[in-house]
Parts: C-alpha cells; sequence; structure tokens
C-alpha cells in the first residue's frame, strides 16, 4: 500500500531494444504514457522474451524518471502467464487487465483517481472517455491504433532494407483517416464559426494578393519568382486555423472568446450540409488524446527508419503535420526527451518527386475493404420469426433432463444473478438460462480443472461455479471493466478464492483450460 492505494505491478514485453526505442512497441508505448502523465503508482517490470537476454543493455531508452525491474517469464503471476502482454495485476494476484488499450486506459484512470488535480490526463480519455474502449475485434480504429499499425512498423524495422518497397498500407491508411471530415460533440457550432471565419479571411484577403500581384506584373523572370516567394510567405504566416485554436485552448485551460455580437443571419440560415467541414488537428479529431500517445512512438520510429534508408516519405502531408503538431503539446517534448526519444524536424523530411508519392500512396485494396463497415444484414427481429422466414418450425416439448435445475434458493444470495444489477424478472429469466450450463459443467468437471467463462459480463456463470466447484479454477473474461468490477465485488462477498478476473480482448488470452463456457454464445467447449 501506498498512501492508501493498492500497489499494481505493470508487466511490458521486451524482445530487444535499438537506439531510442524498446521492443516491441507496445513497451514503448506503454512506458511513454507513464512519464507523460508522471505516473508512479505502479512497480514496472519487463519480462524478456529469452532467459539470454542481457538487462544490462536496457537503459537509454527507458525513461529517467522511471525504476523498471526485470522478472523471467516463468516468475510471472499464474493470471499474468495466461495473458499477452502488457498486464497490470493487482497485488493479490486476482485481478488481471491485459492488451494496450485496456492498460493504458486504466494508467489513465488510476491517475487522476489518485491525483484529481491532472485533469489533462484524463482528458486523454475523450469525450465521453471512450478513446479506444471499445475492443479490436469491433472497432476499425482501435484496432489500426492498438494492433495494425504497431505490427507494421514492427515488420517494416525488422525486415532488412533492401526489402523497403512502399509506405506500409496501414501507415497510408492512417493518412487517409486523417483527411476524411472531423466529427465532434457541438461540431456545428464551430463549423459556423468556421465559415464566419473564412468569409472575413476571404474579405482582408483579396486585396493584398491583388495589390502584390499587381506590384509584381513583370515579364522579368526574377520578379515573378518573388512574387511567388512573397505567397509562400503569407500562406507560412497564417495565423493558426480555428481547429487549432480551438484544440490548443483546450491544452492549455483555455476557452475561446466568444463573440460578443450575434452570427450574421446568413451564416445562421446555412443549411448543415453546406457548412465547411472540420479538418484534424489531432488522430480522432480536434483533440489530443490517448490515440495520439499510442501513434507517436510508432510513426517516429517509422520515420527514424525512413529518414536512415534515404526513404523520403514525408511527402505523407496529414501525417507529417500531425506529427509535428502533436510536439507543440504541452508535456511531450519533455516525455521525449526523458525516453531519449528525438524527435526529427522538416529540414531532414524532404520530398519525393510527385510520381515516386503516387506509387507509394497506393491503399491495397484487400486492406480498404479489410477496413470497410461491412453491411449488416439482420435485426433484431424475434429469433422465432426469423427461424419461420427461413421455414424452420419450432416445437416445443418439456426438458429433456428436468434435474437441471439449481435451487437457487439454497445459494448465498450473491450468487444470484440479481445480485448483478438487474430487475427481479430479468434474474429469474437469467437463472432458467443459467440452469443448462451449470449443470452441463458441474457434470463434466473434476478437481483440479481450469474453467473459463468467456465474455462473462457480470460473472453470473462463472461465480456460480466458482461457489459450486471449489476444487476448480474459474477464469471471468471479459472486456468491460465495470461488469468484471462488479463480478468481483459479488466474489469478494463470497470470500471466493478459486475465482480469476481478467479485463481484456478475448485474443489477449493465451492460457490453457479444461473447460470453457459463455451464456453469451450458450455453448460449452
Amino acid at each position: 500500500m501506498k498512501g492508501g492505494v493498492t500497489e499494481e505491478h505493470l508487466y511490458l514485453a521486451y524482445s530487444h531494444q535499438f537506439e531510442d526505442c524498446i521492443f516491441p512497441l507496445h513497451t514503448s508505448v506503454s512506458l511513454f504514457l507513464l512519464s507523460y502523465c508522471d505516473c508512479k503508482l505502479f512497480k514496472v517490470f519487463l519480462v524478456p522474451s529469452s532467459d539470454s537476454t542481457d538487462d544490462q543493455v536496457f537503459g537509454k531508452a527507458q525513461p529517467d524518471d522511471l525504476e523498471v525491474h526485470f522478472v523471467s517469464r516463468c516468475q510471472l503471476p499464474l493470471v499474468v502467464q495466461s495473458c499477452c502482454l502488457p498486464a497490470i495485476v493487482e497485488e493479490k494476484g486476482k485481478f488481471c487487465r491485459a492488451g494496450l488499450s485496456v492498460v493504458l486506459r486504466h494508467i489513465i484512470q488510476k491517475t487522476y483517481e489518485v491525483d484529481p488535480s491532472k485533469k489533462l490526463v484524463l482528458e486523454l480519455l475523450g469525450f465521453k472517455k471512450t478513446c479506444l474502449k471499445a475492443c479490436a475485434e469491433v472497432s476499425q480504429w482501435t484496432r489500426l491504433c492498438e494492433i495494425s499499425i504497431p505490427q507494421a512498423v514492427e515488420s517494416l524495422l525488422n525486415a532488412s532494407p533492401d526489402q523497403y518497397q512502399a509506405i506500409p498500407p496501414e501507415v497510408l491508411l492512417l493518412e487517409k483517416k486523417l483527411g476524411e471530415p472531423v466529427r465532434v460533440h457541438n461540431d456545428d457550432k464551430i463549423r459556423r464559426q468556421k465559415l464566419q471565419q473564412q468569409k472575413a479571411d476571404d474579405k482582408t484577403a483579396a486585396p493584398a494578393l491583388a495589390k502584390r500581384a499587381t506590384k509584381n506584373l513583370s515579364p522579368e523572370g526574377n520578379q515573378v519568382d518573388q512574387a511567388q516567394k512573397e505567397i509562400v510567405e503569407i500562406k507560412d504566416q497564417e495565423p493558426a486555423s480555428l481547429e487549432q485554436r480551438v484544440a490548443f485552448s483546450k491544452l492549455v485551460g483555455q476557452e475561446i472568446p466568444a463573440t460578443t455580437s450575434r452570427e450574421p443571419s446568413h451564416i445562421r440560415k446555412t443549411k448543415t450540409s453546406d457548412l465547411p467541414p472540420l479538418e484534424h488537428v489531432f488522430a480522432e479529431g480536434l483533440y489530443f488524446t490517448l490515440a495520439d500517445v499510442v501513434l507517436l512512438p510508432c510513426i517516429h520510429q517509422f520515420l527514424v527508419f525512413s529518414k536512415k534508408h534515404n526513404k523520403k516519405v514525408l511527402d505523407l502531408p496529414l501525417i507529417s503535420s500531425w506529427y509535428h503538431r502533436v510536439q507543440e503539446v504541452p508535456g511531450v517534448k519533455s516525455t521525449a526527451a526523458k525516453c531519449n526519444m528525438q524527435f526529427l524536424q522538416f529540414p531532414d523530411l524532404l520530398s519525393f518527386p510527385d510520381e515516386q508519392l503516387r506509387a507509394f500512396c497506393i491503399i491495397p485494396d484487400d486492406l480498404e475493404e479489410e477496413h470497410e463497415d461491412n453491411q449488416f444484414i439482420g435485426g433484431p427481429r424475434p429469433t422465432m420469426t426469423k427461424l419461420m422466414e427461413s421455414g424452420i418450425e419450432a416445437k416445443f416439448s418439456p426438458h429433456p433432463c428436468p434435474r437441471w435445475t439449481l435451487d437457487w434458493n439454497s445459494l448465498p444470495a450473491a450468487v444470484s444473478p440479481g445480485e448483478g444489477k438487474m430487475s427481479s424478472d430479468r434474474a429469474l429469466r437469467k437463472q432458467q438460462q443459467l440452469n443448462n450450463l451449470v449443470s452441463m459443467v458441474t457434470k463434466l468437471s473434476k478437481p483440479g480443472d481450469v474453467i473459463v467463462d468467456f465474455c462473462s459480463g457480470g460473472g453470473h456463470v462463472g461465480i456460480v461455479l466458482a461457489h459450486m466447484l471449489p476444487s476448480c479454477q474459474v477464469v471471468l473474461i471479459e472486456n468491460k471493466e465495470l461488469s468484471l468490477e462488479r463480478a468481483k465485488d459479488r466474489s469478494d462477498e463470497l470470500r471466493l478464492h478459486n475465482i480469476w478476473f481478467i479485463q481484456a480482448n478475448l485474443d489477449y488470452f493465451k492460457g490453457t483450460f479444461n473447460i470453457g463456457s459463455s451464456v453469451q454464445g450458450s455453448f460449452i467447449l
């Protein structure tokens, strides 16, 4: 315990280190966030990929303000051995969080919980605190940030230079997404402000450009060149866009002064469809979020590699602007310095000819199709209706094994689904749903078995099994933190010692088990 806060252990994979980067990139990202948040709440362990890894070589890429320990894989808590890293486990070793997004979100939440003055840290979770909350299996954006781009950059860095033929398609996909219109809460108001600003800028810019054009109207080539230089200078001296002012005013805790006068009638009457779209300032839109923290070390390493091998790829204009804009976020440069990350600057990022750029910037059709939303066919129609439309006739008959009914009244109250925050009617239906699953698992299990409750939710199946089968180890896997915490509270009330809780996507669970069940899919493995 530190100041009344339960100590948690953070386990990070460690394969190797190259210059200012620790691999895998998930580890570099995690260390960067810890340093950015100035978080000292976790005891950090690096887990070498092999026993031959020398911990003495680790150091240059380690944040200067962070103490890191080494531990072999066989020394990991058993629940962590069942998960892919990174992972965070509580001191008692019953509750584990695994996977990059889950771990990073927990670091942010814990930092703010201990020090509520760090509001900017909490803002990393975005509007309604949902940044990278959706699991990678269902969210294309989470999959791109958490899995696709880190893996693509690692593959690029591990490949031989002569195999480098094109920009990774995942990076090109990020460039494409940075060019998509931004949708944020209350964007109608900001878009009207942008329209008003554009019209005002047009009125002031036109006379200045006309005056310069008249002044430099000459057949002499040097005067024409000078005019072009002055136009470039005008563009370079343009004030920050409305989107940038909105974004950075939030980062420094300032509000953009409200206009004293009402918007002109032609602005108010403009249709929403005719308003100018908002442009990206950061990865998810206008505001700096966890997604930017995840992407920054990955894109940085991609750029460093490209520069080292004379691959001038910053003809990706949106990624280029984003990369340099992120550096201006308060705390980012100091964090990078602690992590020995040396940012590249514009003189280092020269351009390809347009023809060569077009050859690079082609996203393969299969990748675009993979990230396109598949059209959902179906809907919330009743199951019986779906069966009938498929020509299947449902026949009702008595339960073939009527004895497969639990005596719920004889079980402790905390075992009942009603303790999982649901109505009494729904709890009754849930009990009826659980009768078959629990009875079947009870019949199949033997002492010492590991039973996994996939997509466990509030633990309606797992808690019953842990109570009824004390000689078995029950593992609950669920992506939603709130549901799993409710399950843990019920388990603590029952004083169950044969149960683990893993907050993670299914892909991050790699443990072995004897029996698997899921009330969501109504199956037993």
